[in-house]
C-alpha cells in the first residue's frame, strides 16, 4: 500500500501512475546503474553505514524508482542512498518501482525527492535548479512550482551559485549555513567575501553578525558622487513608499542613479514583487489620454532576488 511507505511522499504527484504493493518489484542491485542527473555529488559515509545497517535487520521499506534501459538493466530514478547502502548490507535484490520516463523527467525526479527528504546540501540543491534551467529551459517560477517552494527561495538558492569557491566550498562542509552564503553573496567582489569569511569561521558568527559585518564592509567602500534630489524625485519617492508600503530611496548620480526598495522578509519581497510585477497604471476614462507616469523597469532576464 501506498501508505506504508513514508519517505518520498511527494513523488506521487510527479510519476504518473498508482504506487501499489502489486506496482513493486525485487531487482537485481547489480543491474542498477547510477542516474547521470544525479543532483548530489556528496555522500557521508557514516549516514550510508548506519542506513545499511538498518536495511541489513529490517530490509529496504522504501522502494526505490528506476527505469529499464536498452541491454536490459535499470537505470535509477530516485533512491540513491537506498542502493548504496543496500550493497553495503549486502542485498542482492531491492524493491523498486519501475517508471519509464523520460530524461527530464528522471532529472526532475531525482531532484524533487532529495529536496523533499533534505539530502542535498544548498550548494547542491542550487546545483540542480541551475541545471533545470540550463537543460530544459525552465524559468524560476516554473522549477519552484516542481519543488514546492516560493519563486523567492529559487532565486535566492541560485544566488549561492554565485560565491567564491572557497565560501560555496565552507557552506558544503557545513562549517556555514546557507544563510551565512546568502550574507556574503551581497559581497560581490570575491577577494573581499573570502577576507570576511574568514572573519565568519574565526568568530564564529551568527548569520545576524555575517550580516551586520557584511553592511559594515560595503559601506566602508568608495561612496558615489551623489546629487541632490529634484523635488520631482523626492515626490516619486514619497509616492513609491506609499504604494509599495515600504522604505524607498532614489539617488542620482552623474550617470544615471540608483532606486533602492527595501524588504525584511521573503514573504514581504514576494508582495512588493506581486504589486510590481501586476502593474500600477490605472486604465483612463474613456476618451482621455493616459497620464504621464515614471515605471519601475524590470530586466526580463534577470529572475532573481534582491540582496
Amino acid at each position: 500500500m501506498a501508505s506504508r511507505y513514508g519517505l518520498g511522499r511527494g513523488l506521487e504527484a510527479l510519476i504518473p501512475g498508482p504506487t501499489t504493493e502489486a506496482g513493486i518489484m525485487e531487482i537485481p542491485v547489480d543491474r542498477i546503474g547510477r542516474n547521470p542527473h544525479q543532483p548530489r555529488a556528496r555522500f557521508d559515509e557514516t549516514e550510508l553505514a548506519e542506513l545499511a545497517a538498518s536495511i541489513a535487520e529490517h530490509g529496504v521499506i522504501q522502494p526505490i524508482v528506476v527505469r529499464t534501459t536498452a541491454d536490459g538493466g535499470y537505470e535509477l530514478i530516485a533512491g540513491e542512498r537506498r542502493v548504496r547502502a543496500a550493497r553495503q548490507a549486502g542485498l542482492t535484490s531491492i524493491p523498486a518501482v519501475i517508471r519509464d520516463s523520460p530524461n527530464a523527467g528522471g532529472l526532475e525526479v531525482a531532484l524533487v525527492e532529495n529536496v523533499q527528504r533534505a539530502d542535498l546540501n544548498a550548494i547542491e540543491e542550487a546545483g540542480a535548479y541551475r541545471e533545470l534551467i540550463d537543460r530544459f529551459g525552465l524559468t524560476h517560477e516554473e522549477v519552484a512550482q516542481r519543488v514546492g517552494k516560493s519563486r523567492v527561495a529559487i532565486s535566492n538558492a541560485l544566488r549561492l551559485l554565485d560565491l567564491a569557491s572557497e565560501t560555496r566550498a565552507a557552506i558544503v562542509e557545513g562549517a556555514i549555513s546557507e544563510g551565512h552564503g546568502r550574507a556574503l553573496a551581497a559581497i560581490s567582489v570575491p577577494e573581499l567575501q573570502r577576507a570576511v569569511l574568514q572573519v565568519v569561521l574565526q568568530r564564529h558568527l551568527s548569520v545576524r553578525q555575517t550580516e551586520e559585518l557584511v553592511r559594515r564592509r560595503r559601506a566602508q567602500g568608495p561612496s558615489r558622487t551623489r546629487i541632490p534630489l529634484s523635488s520631482d524625485l523626492l515626490d516619486l519617492e514619497t509616492q513609491l513608499r506609499g504604494l509599495l508600503a515600504t522604505k524607498v530611496g532614489i539617488a542620482r548620480s552623474r550617470r544615471g542613479g540608483r532606486l533602492v526598495i527595501e524588504f525584511y522578509s521573503d514573504e514581504e519581497l514576494d508582495r512588493i514583487y506581486t504589486i510590481i510585477s501586476r502593474g500600477t497604471a490605472a486604465t483612463p476614462p474613456p476618451g482621455e489620454e493616459p497620464a504621464a507616469q515614471s515605471a519601475i523597469a524590470i530586466d526580463p532576464r534577470r529572475d532573481e532576488a534582491l540582496p
